[in-house]
């Protein structure tokens, strides 16, 4: 039976890898410093002999005892609220961490893949982004805390890929939704949904006119599963090339909850993206992969979990929202 290491796994991705690579027969070591993390994540498969969770923090030193074949370094902040509140550790855990996992790595002979982002790309000036454009990155704006952290972790696993001839994979994610997301970490999806459940008015940063594509997290999980069973070891786009502006998005989400509240507008803050889409043709070339469940399909599944969240986690919200964000400007 194979063994496979998950950073990250009590987070709304790592969760979903959990089930993955349980469900492909492996065992799970789960480690996540629970930050940003969340045990109810992982509360269904605390029963099952493969699984094992250790609470630790990856920037410092990994030990697992054993073989282990696969590495999945998905440990970070991944919403702006989050890496505002901790910058440092979220630089941390781009840099001292990524060293640790690839020594770790380099000592057991196993094949590593990370999750970096579409945030590497920064303010795109080139549409859709492909994997070969460099980015527009502000490297001191507030918004550089992760995404340097994720152009560092790159180059660090590019190095000991070359260097090492370690076995090594990127997965450039792109936005992903779905059930275990928190409805308090200031993305858009949740903070549109939480809004509507509770009430509120739907909160558009800027004029409404940037873009997004939402990838649904099924579809994400095939895809970096894919990619870590390949051979291929440069940075690969995985998301949902289906593009939407955030007030259309808005719009659909007024429409799947039922709700009559009116859309506010708020000034954008500083070095927020006006357009994401990720060109997946290497991906569809590479990997035989793209995206299966449509948007409306995958709202209706991520909106069915909100709504049966206990009533504490649906009026837990953080003091440190986008308004404040773009106050900082």
């Amino acid at each position: 039976m194979k063994k496979v290491l998950i950073t990250g796994a009590a987070g709304f991705l790592g969760s979903h890898l959990c089930d993955r690579f349980l469900k492909e027969g492996m065992q799970v070591i789960a480690m996540d410093n629970l930050i940003t993390g969340d045990m109810d994540n992982l509360e269904h498969l605390l029963g099952n002999e493969n699984f094992r969770f250790v609470r630790y923090d990856v920037t410092n030193f990994v030990h697992v005892s054993g073989e282990l074949d696969y590495i999945l370094h998905f440990a970070s902040p991944a919403s702006p609220i989050d890496y505002l509140k901790i910058p440092i550790q979220t630089l941390k855990v781009g840099s001292l961490a990524i060293h640790n996992l690839l020594g770790l790595a380099k000592e057991k002979n196993a094949r590593i893949i990370i999750a970096s982002t579409s945030e590497v790309y920064g303010d795109p000036t080139v549409h859709p982004q492909p994997e070969d454009y460099w980015g527009n990155v502000n490297p001191v704006g507030p918004r550089g805390v992760y995404d340097e952290a994720k152009r560092f972790q790159e180059a660090m696993t590019m190095a000991y890929h070359r260097y090492h001839g370690l076995e090594t994979r990127i997965v450039r994610i792109f936005n992903t939704y779905g059930p275990r997301m928190r409805l308090n970490d200031g993305r858009v999806l949740p903070a549109f949904i939480g809004q509507a459940l509770r009430g509120e008015d739907l909160t558009v940063f800027g004029d409404g006119s940037q873009t997004r594509s939402f990838c649904f997290v099924d579809d994400l999980v095939e895809g970096i599963y894919r990619l870590l069973m390949s051979d291929y070891a440069e940075p690969v786009n995985i998301g949902n090339p289906d593009e939407i502006t955030i007030r259309e998005f808005a719009d659909e989400i007024i429409k799947l909850t039922g709700t009559d509240q009116k859309v506010i507008y708020r000034d954008l803050p500083v070095d927020d993206p006006k357009q994401r889409r990720p060109d997946i043709t290497l991906a569809r070339k590479l990997l035989k992969w793209e995206p299966r469940i449509d948007r409306s399909e995958g709202l209706k599944r991520t909106y069915e979990y909100f709504k049966s969240l206990p009533e504490e986690k649906l009026y837990q919200t953080s003091h440190n929202t986008f308004e404040n964000y773009a106050r900082k400007k």
